[in-house]
């Protein structure tokens, strides 16, 4: 099993959605990235550079989340994912995209979607 780094709950605002309010107002998401990478080499020499940055990212994939609409969970998610594995050390990143404040007609807490990825 890799070794992992998780990023828990960064939440913004933004705008992402088919439907025109959601569009208009905007609503809170939620992410959640738990990358896949071997930290022994960072750990071994105490050195930040031979490892991710979670601050850095933290603020990279807020960026994305308040950035950009996009129709889709899922397209939100793979973006975030592509951000994740644009790090030279993360072989593999999941996100799971929260929609905490979705309109389904019913009552239901959240709705998310979650994705898996890998370096190809």
């Amino acid at each position: 099993m890799a070794d992992r780094i998780t990023v828990h709950g960064l939440t913004g605002h933004g705008f992402h959605g088919v439907y025109p309010p959601e569009r208009e107002h905007g609503q809170t998401f939620r992410v959640d990235a738990v990358l896949e990478l071997d930290t022994a080499p960072a750990a071994a020499d105490d050195d930040l550079t031979k490892t991710v940055h979670y601050g850095e990212l933290a603020q990279q994939l807020h960026a994305v989340l308040v950035g950009e609409p996009v129709d889709l969970l899922e397209t939100l998610a793979q973006r975030l994912a592509d951000l994740c594995l644009a790090y030279p050390v993360v072989d593999a990143v999941e996100i799971t995209v929260h929609k905490p404040e979705v309109d389904l007609g019913v009552p239901a807490d959240d709705v998310t979607v979650a994705i898996r990825r890998t370096r190809s």
